[in-house]
């Protein structure tokens, strides 16, 4: 077999593999347009299109376009952590994030890179906003479920 053959089977061999995976991926795309979910269609937030009720966490997850949940995950916490872990979680993964400050003397040498991201620490500001916004309503919830009768006469003698 002669070499310019050779290469001009090679040639089409491979036009017809790149064009058999270009129909397979136009197939594909056409498919998942079609079962698309209609918040991605909205360029919505995860979960975002979902509150429609008028309860307050519906009401919250729109306003910050971040459910409770992913706030979470976003700034590595539990169901059950404590506050406290919210605020130095919070604090670890701006500092981790935040560009550093530049050296007051010029270093000779290598420099190590330093490595920081302005979209993920806006992400986890906004996820300690969701947060912070959660409980301000759980808050402002315990403050109204007690009546003011109980208000003005407290269970336990004032103090003298």
């Amino acid at each position: 077999m002669s070499s310019p053959k050779a290469i001009v089977q090679i040639v089409v061999l491979g036009a017809q593999i790149f064009g058999k995976a270009l129909l397979a991926a136009g197939r594909q795309a056409a498919k998942n347009a079609q079962s698309r979910p209609q918040a991605v269609l909205q360029n919505e937030a995860a979960g975002v299109g979902n509150a429609t009720s008028g309860s307050l966490t519906d009401k919250l997850t729109r306003e910050h376009r971040m459910t409770v949940d992913e706030a979470r995950l976003i700034l590595n916490l539990k169901k059950e952590d404590p506050i406290e872990h919210t605020l130095r979680n919070y604090e670890h993964l701006f500092k981790a994030n935040s560009p550093p400050p530049p050296p007051e003397k010029p270093v000779a040498g290598r420099a190590k890179a330093a490595y920081h991201s302005h979209y993920l620490q806006s992400k986890v500001v906004r996820a300690k906003e969701r947060l912070d916004a959660e409980v301000k309503v759980a808050v402002d919830g315990d403050a109204a479920s007690t009546s003011p009768a109980e208000a003005q006469h407290p269970t336990s003698p004032p103090p003298p």
